[in-house]
């Protein structure tokens, strides 16, 4: 469970900035986690369109595998897909061997829809555990949490919420988490994402801040 400690922002800001997404000064990294969901992820799609920005889903594998025609509407709008596991579970206990089969599983579909093999692993609520680690590095995945969060799963969540969550630990060189389905939230959580994110952006350009995906972000080291 070491590993798991990195879940703290103050802990990884310190001895892991890659992990921390911190990259590039003059960009920030959009991540959106727990898609795709054909309820959800086309508004997202559809926003992202229309502020001409892009991003990266961090999808699960299963959900992925039922809903691979918008994996693939993913990829065709210019996004990337990386892997967020194969469900979404709190499995923080050592697993050699399902930490191992769960993620090349995952990893596997996200090839296959993508076309091109994933590069990023962000473990679900992410805690990253020990064999989660040794899974990711075996498939040549890189682990990449985030810098700030938007706190946008709550029933309580809103736009304005979320903006201020964000704004704690926003800056240039951030990755930023966002959700783009409910599926590990609150019921309906996702709109409060989905509501602000026209002000994310616009914002992280007023401060000169260009906004991409994480192949974009020129990520430090781990």
């Amino acid at each position: 469970m070491a590993p798991a400690a990195s879940w703290l922002p103050g802990v990884r800001r310190v001895v892991s900035p890659g992990l921390d997404g911190r990259g590039d000064p003059g960009h920030v990294a959009l991540t959106f986690d727990d898609g795709p969901d054909p309820l959800s992820t086309p508004y997202f799609l559809e926003e992202l369109d229309r502020l001409e920005a892009r991003a990266t889903f961090f999808v699960l594998g299963n959900r992925l595998e039922r809903y691979p025609h918008l994996g693939r509407r993913i990829v065709a709008e210019g996004h990337e897909l990386a892997v967020h596991g194969w469900r979404h579970e709190r499995f923080w206990r050592p697993r050699p061997r399902g930490d191992v089969r769960d993620l090349a599983r995952a990893a596997g579909t996200v090839q296959r829809i993508a076309g091109t093999r994933p590069l990023w692993y962000r473990p679900p609520y992410g805690v990253l555990t020990a064999t989660r680690l040794a899974a990711a590095r075996r498939l040549g995945l890189r682990p990449v949490l985030w810098t700030a969060w938007g706190r946008d799963w709550t029933a309580k969540a809103d736009a304005e919420s979320v903006l201020l969550e964000l704004a704690r630990r926003m800056g240039g060189g951030a990755t930023v988490l966002l959700h783009d389905s409910d599926h590990a939230c609150a019921p309906g959580a996702w709109h409060s994402g989905l509501e602000a994110l026209p002000h994310l952006v616009m914002r992280c350009r007023a401060e000169g801040w260009t906004v991409g995906p994480l192949a974009e972000h020129g990520l430090r080291s781990a």
